[in-house]
């Protein structure tokens, strides 16, 4: 830009400056009236930035999540004043907890008509404060560049996680008096973007414990994916024949196929076998997880007096579940290259009696597929779910993604997906486990890597969230799978009233609904499959398509189902 433009520029133009600076390259938002400032310097300024107009602001906060997990980089969404600022906020609550890189952007009305009772006022910054890792209003249109700055060291520096910044109509109106002050440091951008490893003493110390551990096991939760750190911790279980088992957002941290991974444990997507891999370990290595009640299914699995090694880049969680041996703060990579080069100096220390972690995975591999094959080739109606994973294992690409719905899929898709390769190929919002989070979490995802297919999955009444999105996936022309599990029912509450209140089903039954008809009608090719013979055909041909498909498949619901769950809520 030249000087004279520099001088003229406005609050809304140093906004789309400083994403522009600091390497966003989409934004998936919705449009609003406080907002058109913000609208008009997207549409006038050359930038690089695409916009993805959504039909909801949930939408949106998850695309930007699903885009973050997959691309490692700051997920940006952005949404209007009032109830657009509450409609976003679900999505940045679900970044915040699961440790993902998420602006949101948020409109709001003139400073100067506070207190006035102008349309849509609101307290966004008490709104957002207990959701986000950082938070900031701007009063002053000369506090747009440093707050945008703040916001994204925020969101990538430690311990990943969300950051809302809210955007006054008048200060984007307003001109810049200092226009030099729009500069980034591009490194933060991604996620992480500053690495610290851990205090070398406490590695020694942990390296002793588990080189003289006669059992030693992993588990790793989704900061292994986060961090970049597969290779080095496959290179740590090869050198401690160690068994490595994952949380459900943790899956992706070795590939499914190899002979060190036992796979998911826990109370949703965990099975008998594995859970028997951690029960009978006498040394557990948290890697990135928090040890929180469903991978260890309510503090049970590691068995309290197990001896505990803990890394992690947030202080808070070491220590917080479990009595911790060592705790190791930094970056999960950087600590591992540590943890392994001591462990190789002194592998002449290792345990003679230590047993061989490759025995147990595969004992416990035998037992899960031991019992998932007679379900997974079951020709019963309505379709099992199992069966539904098996063909898809049959037919997805080794580079696919997918992105499961934390009702009826996750345990399944936990438990059963096989993914081929290491790294983020399986997304789910586990940690508020809000309903409607597949569809639009593939559309982020499949835009940070158009290269690979994306398969969201769902259940029915995660369909009915999220419904309005086929609009959006159809109008861009986004060639994802979406596979919606059809049972009628809210099934993890069902099944609960099953196992817990004697069968007394109060308001979890719906009515069906054709979604393959409802697809059809916003233009998106459709197919409902009822026969369990169909299901690998149906899979390959949409996964063959090069544009949007829905496959609706007929599944049985989750209180008659035999899901890997240890046990429902209640």
């Amino acid at each position: 830009m030249s000087a004279k433009d520099e001088t003229a520029m406005t609050g809304a133009e140093a906004a789309v400056r400083m994403l522009a600076l600091h390497g966003v390259r989409h934004v998936f938002g919705l449009c609003g009236d406080t907002s058109l400032p913000f609208y008009d310097a997207l549409y006038r300024l050359d930038h690089g930035i695409t916009h993805v107009l959504t039909r909801d602001e949930r939408s949106a906060a998850y695309m930007a999540d699903g885009y973050a997990r997959v691309s490692g980089r700051v997920g940006v969404c952005e949404g209007p004043s009032g109830g657009g600022a509450t409609y976003l906020l679900p999505g940045l609550a679900e970044a915040n907890e699961s440790s993902v890189p998420v602006l949101g952007i948020t409109s709001d009305v003139p400073v100067l008509s506070r207190g006035r009772y102008p349309l849509t006022e609101l307290d966004q910054e008490a709104l957002y404060r207990p959701v986000t890792k950082w938070n900031g209003t701007i009063d002053h249109v000369d506090q747009v560049p440093s707050v945008f700055r703040t916001a994204f060291r925020a969101a990538t520096s430690g311990r990943p996680g969300a950051a809302h910044v809210c955007l006054p109509y008048d200060v984007q109106k307003q001109p810049l008096g200092r226009p030099q002050e729009v500069w980034a440091d591009a490194a933060a951008g991604s996620a992480p973007s500053r690495r610290s490893v851990a205090d070398t003493a406490a590695i020694e110390a942990a390296a002793e414990l588990m080189l003289g551990a006669a059992n030693p096991v992993a588990i790793c939760g989704s900061g292994v994916v986060a961090s970049g750190a597969s290779a080095e911790l496959e290179e740590l279980a090869r050198l401690l024949n160690l068994a490595v088992c994952t949380t459900v957002s943790g899956k992706g941290a070795l590939s499914d196929r190899s002979p060190f991974n036992a796979g998911v444990v826990g109370a949703n997507g965990g099975v008998l076998a594995t859970r028997a891999v951690v029960a009978a370990a006498d040394l557990v290595l948290f890697i990135g997880c928090r040890a929180g009640s469903t991978t260890t299914e309510n503090w049970r699995f590691p068995r309290h007096g197990t001896r505990i090694v803990h890394i992690d880049v947030d202080p808070m969680v070491i220590g917080a579940n479990y009595p911790t041996d060592v705790g190791l703060l930094g970056d999960i990579r950087l600590t591992l290259a540590a943890l392994l080069q001591v462990v190789r100096e002194n592998l002449g220390q290792r345990n003679r009696a230590a047993q061989d972690g490759r025995v147990a995975v595969a004992t416990a591999r035998r037992e899960k597929h031991g019992q998932f094959l007679p379900l997974a080739e079951s020709s019963a109606t309505p379709i099992r779910p199992e069966r539904v994973i098996f063909e898809l294992n049959r037919v997805l690409p080794e580079e696919a993604i997918v992105v499961a719905d934390p009702g009826t899929p996750c345990p399944y898709v936990a438990a059963y997906l096989d993914l081929a390769r290491a790294g983020r190929h399986f997304l789910t919002n586990r940690a508020h486990g809000a309903l409607g989070y597949a569809m639009s979490a593939a559309v982020g995802a499949w835009y940070a890597q158009p290269s690979s297919k994306v398969v969201a999955i769902m259940g029915d009444g995660s369909f009915g969230f999220t419904v309005g999105e086929l609009e959006t996936i159809a109008r861009l022309e986004v060639p994802i799978v979406m596979i919606v599990l059809t049972n009628a029912v809210y099934g993890w509450i069902k099944a609960s009233q099953k196992a817990g209140y004697g069968e007394r089903y109060f308001s979890v039954d719906f009515s069906r609904t054709d979604h393959a008809a409802v697809a059809a009608a916003y233009g998106i090719e459709a197919v409902s499959v009822s026969d369990p013979a169909e299901v690998g055909a149906a899979l390959r041909r949409a996964l063959a398509a090069d544009r949007p498909v829905l496959v609706d498949i007929a599944v049985q619901p989750l209180q008659d189902a035999q899901a890997p769950v240890s046990q429902w809520m209640g």
